[in-house]
């Protein structure tokens, strides 16, 4: 279910977070936004399984994905299987149970990866598409949880588009390291080349920074003194640290690996947080 890749579900809390809603005395949000994002990761994580199980064949070709428990034989496929549909059976109910509007999200959400491990995935540009609309439909779960005020639309275009950058630079570092056995592992990488996602990936970070920065003085919720402009730098350097990393450190195939390891990105992370949080609640 990698646990490690649940830390993308904290995405969810952004409605909360940038919406300005984040405090004690609105602890009904807080938590159902906290049992949002609990439901989110057990789907998330059976969304996993269900890609795993589809992936079993090409995993067992791939020089690291061969350790996976499915793929190295350690876990039983039927054993995964029944897990996950038990577990669906559970949280589908206690999704529509929390908010009938984040049921149909969660609904939805379940429907895209479906379609994405037996379909979108062997599909050029379509497969980061679909990777990048999970990551939206995520935010929009967290603003079906809350009282939405004025959560910024630019916030959607914002994740968007980072979501393309992660799944560009994903696909590039894919097809570096597995080169001539590219199409054995993913059907997809064999509509793709280095130099068309070097494009794309530059094209897509630059677009990312310019939407960002309008965000930090367009949004109707910021501060008027435009201080929200001061975390423009922590994104512009996240989103060079990521290239470099992709390019000279060949690294980036795992996205959630780089964020664990990482130091110079998970400073910048934590000052980025550090400083919204300041400008939301304390300026």
């Amino acid at each position: 279910m990698r646990p490690r890749q649940w830390l993308k579900n904290t995405i969810i809390f952004a409605a909360l977070v940038f919406d300005r809603q984040l405090s004690i005395e609105n602890w009904p949000a807080v938590l159902r936004t906290f049992l949002g994002f609990v439901i989110f990761c057990l789907l998330s994580g059976v969304v996993y399984i269900i890609n795993d199980i589809a992936d079993l064949e090409a995993d067992k070709q791939h020089p690291i994905k061969k350790n996976r428990p499915l793929a190295s034989g350690e876990l039983s496929v039927n054993v995964s299987r029944g897990f996950a549909i038990i577990t669906l059976l559970i949280i589908i109910p206690l999704s529509f149970l929390l908010s009938p509007a984040f049921g149909i999200v969660a609904v939805s959400y379940l429907v895209l990866n479906l379609a994405y491990s037996n379909w979108i995935k062997n599909i050029p540009l379509l497969d980061v598409f679909a990777i990048a609309l999970g990551f939206v439909l995520r935010i929009l779960a967290g603003v079906t949880l809350i009282e939405v005020a004025r959560f910024s639309p630019w916030l959607y275009v914002v994740t968007t588009l980072g979501a393309l950058y992660i799944g560009f630079g994903k696909r590039r570092a894919e097809l570096a390291l597995l080169a001539d056995r590219a199409n054995s592992h993913r059907k997809v990488l064999d509509g793709y080349t280095l130099p068309l996602l070097d494009q794309l990936i530059t094209i897509v970070s630059g677009t990312t920074i310019i939407a960002y920065s309008l965000y930090t003085f367009s949004a109707p919720n910021l501060p008027n003194n435009h201080a929200m402009m001061l975390t423009i730098p922590f994104v512009m350097y996240g989103i060079f640290r990521y290239l470099y990393l992709i390019e000279v450190k060949h690294r980036g195939g795992a996205p959630e690996e780089v964020l664990f390891s990482d130091h110079p990105l998970q400073i910048t992370i934590i000052l980025w947080g550090i400083t919204v949080l300041a400008i939301f609640y304390v300026f």
